[in-house]
């Protein structure tokens, strides 16, 4: 893989902050997506405030990305919570909307953006509020990672990138949210479905000075993988460090449960988000919300432990979201569980996930 110069230069343009490439082999391309199109302002400049709101709205392309989750890093963008930032990720091998390549592989991630307000303690809550489709390839693994070893992983080496001798590309129906297996074609069936994009790499900066790659996860988040970090999620994530320093990358046009080839149909993605602080949260772990479910997620590096550690620490953190946020008592609280939970492997030698639906729930003290 052609991996990007180390060389930075911080450059103000707007009001905003952007590091760029003191060297770099190729400029990105500055058009913004058509939904990004009305927010650039005369001259692009990427702060709008709305009217009679002091919310804000950034458009942030960074020019840089990173591998590590370190504090350290130069941040890409203060911004307050509530305000709204639009922005792109690269696919897991540094490829951006126009399948050129920007960063080192390794699920290279945009930030970090700093978050007004957030102290270590706090937790910030992450709404996701787009993510799109921006280009019409994507790429898969050949054979499942774990176990099956019936045939050769090995198909057409250098056709999807240059040294890679185990990727499948697919056709990605931007305009329809469809993807379609370009080749190899089965004689059987047609390996085409609904497109579902999603984040993999979402995560903040851990405590201390430990910068951890964006390849595991663990209790700041990171290379989760958990196909329910989708448009419409919101994630809450534990801060270590002033402003929470929050990271995201890896975009996915699909994935199954567990990731069980060690990659989805990896491809780049538009995305715009927000962020608000919850003061005084004492999370341990990553925590997800969609319309119907509350999700614990049981964040842990693959292949460190078994499946049934992070399954402990799913439901430990579920009894206590249940008792502090519904007021369920303890005994209420492993009965529902009991009743209705549903546990989800998030990673096949990783993290759990386990679900509420919330239907079954009380109104949740503010």
């Amino acid at each position: 893989m052609r991996r990007t110069a180390v060389g930075l230069m911080l450059l103000n343009v707007g009001g905003c902050a952007y590091l760029s490439q003191a060297t770099s082999p190729k400029q990105p391309d500055r058009r913004l997506p058509p939904q990004a199109a009305s927010l650039a302002g005369d001259g692009g400049t990427p702060r709008i405030t709305a009217q009679g709101s002091s919310a804000a709205t950034y458009v942030v392309f960074a020019d840089t990305f990173w591998n590590t989750l370190d504090h350290r890093h130069p941040v890409v963008k203060r911004i307050k919570p509530g305000d709204v930032v639009v922005t792109k990720t690269l696919d897991a091998s540094g490829y951006d909307d126009h399948d050129v390549p920007r960063a080192a592989s390794g699920n290279p991630m945009v930030g970090p953006f700093y978050v007004e307000g957030a102290e270590p303690g706090d937790a910030i809550v992450v709404h996701f509020r787009r993510l799109r489709l921006n280009r019409p390839t994507a790429w898969s693994y050949y054979r499942l990672g774990t176990f099956e070893k019936l045939y050769a992983n090995s198909y057409k080496p250098g056709s999807v990138r240059p040294g890679r001798a185990n990727l499948l590309l697919w056709d990605v129906d931007v305009a329809n949210a469809t993807v379609k297996i370009h080749d190899p074609q089965s004689a059987v069936v047609k390996l085409e479905f609904p497109a579902q994009p999603m984040l993999g790499v979402v995560g903040v900066a851990p405590a201390g000075d430990f910068a951890p790659t964006s390849g595991p996860s663990d209790s700041y988040g990171g290379n989760m993988d958990f196909n329910e970090i989708r448009e419409g999620a919101t994630l809450y994530l534990p801060v270590f460090h002033p402003g929470a320093l929050l990271f995201m990358g890896d975009g996915h046009a699909l994935m199954a449960d567990g990731e069980p080839t060690g990659a989805g149909l990896e491809t780049s993605l538009d995305v715009e988000f927000t962020a608000e602080v919850k003061k005084g949260a004492r999370l341990t772990n990553p925590r997800v919300e969609s319309a119907d479910y509350i999700m614990s997620v049981g964040s842990q590096r693959e292949f460190v432990s078994t499946l049934d550690y992070a399954l402990k620490v799913a439901t430990t953190d579920m009894i206590r979201w249940l008792t502090e946020d519904y007021k369920l008592e303890p005994w209420a609280a492993h009965t529902m569980i009991g009743a209705i939970g549903e546990y989800e492997v998030v990673t096949v030698a990783g993290s759990m996930a386990l679900k509420v639906a919330k239907k079954h729930l009380p109104a949740r003290t503010p």
